[in-house]
């Protein structure tokens, strides 16, 4: 079990020097756009607006997997987007929150009832 652990935190330490280092090249990425910007003679030229198409797209690139990371951590707050149900329920006083939230596949509709309590039955039961 403590070996299993381990595992997990060696991993969770991997996930975040990787993001640093892919924060690390967008920033980079960015400065080579904006130093080209800044430091070029006629910017509006087609060498100087590549080099700025690339270094910019280059900073997406390595912004994208810290970004999607702290999207499915929950740690990123996205704006206009629907908060789930159980935390809306929560925060609401007087509301009845419901004892589970309802089980919902990948395109989030409700699963059938057979699938639910075969879901049921694989959680491993409380003392």
């Amino acid at each position: 079990m403590s070996e299993a652990k381990a595992g997990v935190m060696e991993m969770k330490g991997e996930v975040r020097f990787l993001n640093l280092i892919c924060i690390v090249a967008a920033i980079v990425f960015l400065a080579l756009a904006v130093l080209n910007a800044l430091f070029s003679g006629d910017f509006l030229t087609t060498d100087n607006l590549f080099i700025t198409m690339v270094c910019l797209v280059m900073a997406l690139m390595f912004a994208a997997n810290p970004l999607l990371y702290l999207k499915s951590e929950g740690k990123l707050p996205i704006p206009f987007m629907k908060r789930p149900a159980a935390l809306t329920a929560g925060a609401g006083a007087g509301a009845s929150a419901p004892s589970a939230p309802p089980l919902l596949d990948a395109r989030g509709r409700a699963v059938p009832p057979d699938v639910q309590s075969m879901v049921a039955n694989m959680k491993p039961r409380q003392p």
